[in-house]
């Protein structure tokens, strides 16, 4: 019997899909396309997501603050980025919930730099205790740099009311901003910092982890995820876990074998700086801590969601334990 096009086109609507169990249970991953997700690139390019059973879709962002928003409605099934005021807001609500550590501002580790511009610098903003009476370039109000500008004023006893804060919504603005001298200062990672101190467009003041030592960024799911994909997550913490192993072995600890480093950056840079002939160079110049296995420093995620809440960027009596769900990897 000839089957006709219209036959074979009502046949196939009328047979149900069947999604392929892999795709069922690939996890799409909110992040920045930056450095501080380093490890994950490694466990992504070694295949140890598909190995545990769930791969990984990157779906890459340009601030924090959005990544948690994508969380809530539903676009993104699991998050890496820094704990914003957004986010904190969003999870006193019951729809997010903090499962792991990330990527640390460590005393000795160069990964954020205070940049001022060439005029302001001129002018005097020759260091970070300098910086009352200056504009200073952030993503947005409540964002991770939002929080680490107030941190460094605490810390040098300077009043933030003080600096004008200028929310330029991408880093790369940021970046433009300071380069041309709209903004005194601003921050950046060093993968960043160096490159354009190097070529006399700015000038280093001062490293964040050597005044606020924190856990810039965290690990989080949302509400659904963890209620009807939990299986699925904790593949995602166990080759999670991989790749920090083996980030840490290839840069944090000492002695790595012959090889073992070069070739991180290698997988490494199949996310990042794939093209960038000084790719090497700017991962060498920005690692910062992972703590092993993950952890999360649950104190300091408290420390952070207080800090907001004083600025009354977060509302509500929200209790930190009540955001944090520790079944998935350890603490610190």
């Amino acid at each position: 019997m000839k089957i006709t096009r219209r036959a074979a086109l009502a046949a196939a609507l009328a047979t149900p899909f069947i999604r392929p169990a892999s795709a069922a249970a690939e996890l799409r991953l909110g992040l920045l396309h930056t450095l501080s997700p380093a490890p994950i690139y490694m466990a992504q390019a070694r295949d140890y997501f598909a190995a545990s059973g769930t791969p990984v879709k990157f779906v890459f962002f340009d601030a924090a603050q959005p990544i948690a928003a994508a969380a809530v409605a539903g676009d993104i099934d699991i998050g890496i980025t820094a704990l914003t005021g957004g986010f904190f807001s969003l999870a006193g609500r019951g729809t997010l919930k903090v499962i792991g550590g990330g990527l640390h501002e460590q005393k000795g580790f160069e990964l954020t730099a205070i940049v001022a511009s060439n005029a302001a610098y001129a002018q005097g903003l020759t260091n970070v205790g300098k910086l009352a009476g200056h504009s200073f370039g952030i993503t947005q109000y409540g964002s991770s740099f939002h929080y680490m500008v107030g941190r460094i004023a605490e810390r040098g006893g300077i009043d933030i009311r003080t600096i004008t804060l200028r929310p330029l919504q991408q880093v790369g603005n940021m970046i433009a901003a300071v380069q041309s001298g709209q903004v005194d200062a601003t921050m950046m990672v060093a993968s960043q910092a160096r490159p354009l101190a190097e070529n006399g467009q700015a000038k280093i003041i001062g490293w964040v982890g050597d005044y606020v030592p924190y856990q810039i960024t965290a690990l989080f799911a949302p509400k659904g995820s963890i209620e009807t994909r939990a299986a699925e997550l904790h593949n995602f913490c166990a080759a999670y876990k991989q790749g920090i192993a083996d980030y840490r072995a290839a840069f944090l600890l000492p002695n790595p074998a012959p090889g073992l480093t070069d070739a991180a950056i290698a997988d490494i840079r199949k996310s990042i700086f794939a093209s960038d002939p000084d790719g090497a160079r700017k991962i060498r110049a920005g690692i910062g801590w992972y703590d092993a296995n993950g952890a999360l420093d649950v104190a300091d995620v408290g420390n952070q969601l207080e800090w907001f809440q004083t600025q009354n960027m977060v509302k509500g009596d929200i209790d930190a334990r009540a955001i944090i769900d520790t079944s998935f990897l350890p603490t610190r």
